[in-house]
C-alpha cells in the first residue's frame, strides 16, 4: 500500500519498519501523516506475522512536532474543527501505545513537540547522542495537551512539569533519567542497538508479549478521561487572545524565512 508521508516495510524476520518520510518538512505531522500512522498501527497490530514494529525517520531530524500548513487549517477552523482534529491526533498516539506487538523509536534526529508523544508511546526509545527535545508549545499561546497524557504518563509530574512549560531544550541525559528515552548511544551504533531490542523479541512468544504489554497498560496510567480533558483544554487555548497573537506571528515569521 502506497503512503504520501510515511514509509511500511517487513524484514524476513517479521520486523516491521515505520519510517517518518518527509524529511523536507522534518518529518512534522499533519493530517496525512496522522491518518497514515493511525492505519499503519491497525494493520501491524493484526499483522500475525509481525513479531515488533521499529518507528524510525529519515534525513537529520526524527519529527519537528505539527506541519505549518496543518497549524494554519487549525488556526481557521471553529471549537468543533479543533476538536476534531485534536482527537485525530490523539487517537494515533492511542492506536500505536496499543499496538499489540513492541513499538521501537529509533530516534536519530531531534524531536520537537508532537513528536514527544511519540517517543512517549514507544515501549523502547533510542537515541543517537546529541539529540535535543523540547516541548515547545507554550510558545505559541498553546498547550502540549494532546500529547499530554502519554507524556505524562512516560515522564511523570516530577520530570513533565521541569520541561513541559518552560518551553526550553534538553538533552538525552534528561530524557534518559525522565524515562522517555531507554538508551543513549553513538549515531554509528544506533541501528546495532535497535537490533539488540528486536532480536531479543524475537525470543519471546508473540501472544505472551501482546498480553504482558496489554497489562502494563492496565496496570499503567488510565488516559480516556485525562484525553477528552486535554483535548478540550488545547481547544481552550487554541481560542485565546494570546495564542491567536503568537501563531499569527509565528506563522507569518515562518511564511518569510522560507522554512
Amino acid at each position: 500500500m502506497s503512503h504520501e508521508t510515511i514509509r511500511v516495510a517487513i524484514d524476513a524476520d517479521g520486523i516491521a519498519t515505520v519510517t517518518l518520510d518527509r524529511p523536507e518538512k522534518h518529518h512534522a505531522m499533519n493530517a496525512a501523516m496522522i491518518a497514515e500512522l493511525t492505519e499503519a498501527a491497525a494493520n501491524l497490530g493484526a499483522n500475525a506475522n509481525v513479531r515488533a514494529v521499529v518507528l524510525a525517520s529519515s534525513g537529520p531530524s526524527f519529527c519537528a512536532g505539527g506541519d505549518l500548513e496543518w497549524m494554519r487549517a487549525q488556526q481557521a477552523a471553529d471549537r468543533a474543527g479543533k476538536i476534531a482534529e485534536a482527537s485525530r491526533l490523539s487517537a494515533m498516539l492511542a492506536a500505536l501505545d496499543a499496538l499489540p506487538k513492541p513499538l521501537v523509536a529509533r530516534v536519530q534526529g531531534n524531536v520537537y513537540g508532537g513528536g514527544l508523544g511519540l517517543l512517549a508511546v514507544a515501549d523502547v526509545a533510542i537515541a543517537a547522542e546529541g539529540v535535543r527535545l523540547a516541548l515547545t508549545e507554550t510558545k505559541l499561546g498553546l498547550i502540549p495537551a494532546t500529547i499530554g497524557p502519554f507524556v505524562v504518563g512516560r515522564m511523570g509530574q516530577g520530570f513533565a512539569r521541569q520541561v513541559f512549560f518552560s518551553g526550553m531544550a534538553f538533552g538525552t541525559d534528561f530524557a534518559l533519567r525522565a524515562g522517555l528515552l531507554h538508551e543513549v548511544c553513538p549515531a554509528d551504533q544506533l541501528d546495532a542497538r535497535v537490533r539488540r531490542q528486536t532480536d531479543a523479541i524475537l525470543k519471546t512468544a508473540p501472544g505472551a508479549v501482546a498480553a504482558a504489554k496489554a497489562l502494563c497498560k492496565r496496570l499503567g496510567r488510565g488516559a480516556e478521561d485525562e484525553i477528552a480533558t486535554s483535548i478540550a483544554s488545547l481547544a481552550d487555548r487554541w481560542e485565546s487572545d494570546e495564542a491567536q497573537a503568537r501563531i499569527r506571528a509565528f506563522l507569518g515569521e515562518e511564511a518569510t524565512d522560507g522554512r
